[in-house]
């Protein structure tokens, strides 16, 4: 698989407990038919229906609770028992059964309203980031958001591609926080950034205007307390003709440069500057790093999800590695490899929700 093995991993442990019910009363009978008569096998018959009750359907915990009831009634009037023991077992095993149908309606309420808060979730997810178009002021686009967890779709990662008058504008950030609080911060930074784009001159003028939206919004919620206040953030501008790229950082890691040779380079700043949003403690001008984008050069702008991923031995991806040597492949097909190699990196268990953007001159 792409993402590693711990998917398959989880389809076999569910595989298993969805048979546990059934090797439960497998279990009891044997036990019941190998044991002395004043060993009773109830526990395991009754366990059997309250184990599928979670796990299963409605028709497969009563049919479970069933076997269970029927697998007693046969054993006993196999064996034989005092009438009192045989009736205080079947009354056991039906009551127990009874709770499990009880437990399952409740589990499978539950199991709707998560769905259905999944696809708010996803709907909001899908309007603050869009899918961007494969082609845009003449480059090739993808993007490709990971989260951490396998289905969690609100983050505070955050990407967009806009084409302005002055050419090709990029931005991905990391909001401070997880959850609806984040993802209102995205919103304000990627609606500030779509007016921005349009309307300054210069790159360094469009971090300036997501500052001011996130101070704005910062008071008008009462401060970063309950506001995430703080976003890291990189943006690029591919200004339509030259074969160069301008780069802001404002305490972000370093967008990738993958030239046509297969060769890795990050694009550094020319001074460090604070997060979006932490005005207040400081001022320092920005300035945008500029450097050639040739044809065939690919840049990639990622979050901190990508080069903080660790393996089991706390080892850090690399993402210039894993960029090299891959100057011709599809954006799409190039994040995808990517996302996959972080997968495996970590086991399956990301720390933190990684967004990916690639943009390719062809």
């Amino acid at each position: 698989m792409g993402f590693g093995e711990a998917p398959e991993d989880g389809s076999v442990v569910r595989a298993l407990a969805r048979l546990l019910p059934a090797l439960l009363i497998v279990g009891g009978a044997l036990y019941d038919v190998l044991t002395p008569i004043a060993y009773t096998a109830v526990p395991f018959f009754t366990a059997a229906p309250l184990v599928a009750a979670p796990l299963s359907s409605l028709r497969t915990t009563v049919l479970t609770g069933l076997a269970s009831f029927l697998a007693v009634h046969a054993l006993h009037a196999r064996f034989g028992l005092p009438h009192a023991d045989v009736v205080t077992e079947l009354t056991t095993v039906a009551t127990v059964s009874a709770l499990a149908v009880g437990i399952n309606r409740v589990v499978r309420r539950g199991d709707r309203r998560l769905a259905s808060a999944r696809e708010v979730a996803e709907a909001a997810q899908r309007a603050v980031l869009p899918e961007p178009a494969e082609r845009i002021g003449g480059f090739e686009i993808a993007a490709r958001y990971e989260a951490a967890q396998e289905g969690t779709l609100v983050g505070g990662d955050l990407y967009a591609v806009q084409d302005t008058p002055y050419g090709v504008r990029l931005v991905v950030g990391d909001v401070r926080g997880k959850g609806m609080g984040a993802v209102a911060a995205v919103a304000v930074v990627l609606g500030a950034f779509r007016e921005a784009a349009e309307q300054e001159a210069t790159l360094e003028a469009v971090a300036g205007r997501i500052e001011r939206a996130l101070a704005r919004e910062g008071v008008r919620r009462g401060g970063v307390d309950t506001f995430e206040g703080f976003t890291t953030a990189v943006l690029a501008e591919l200004p339509h003709g030259e074969g160069t790229v301008r780069v802001v950082n404002r305490g972000h890691p370093p967008p990738l440069l993958l030239h046509a040779d297969g060769t890795v380079r990050p694009v550094t700043a020319s001074e460090a500057a604070l997060p979006l949003g932490m005005g207040e403690l400081g001022a320092w001008p920005d300035r945008a790093a500029e450097r050639p984008f040739p044809s065939g050069a690919a840049l990639l702008l990622h979050t901190d999800g990508l080069s903080e991923a660790r393996d089991a031995h706390g080892r850090f991806f690399d993402p210039e590695r894993g960029l090299a040597g891959r100057a011709g492949t599809a954006p799409g097909a190039l994040l995808a490899r990517l996302a996959g190699e972080v997968r495996r990196h970590t086991g399956g268990r990301m720390a933190d929700d990684m967004a990916l953007l690639v943009v390719r001159r062809t």
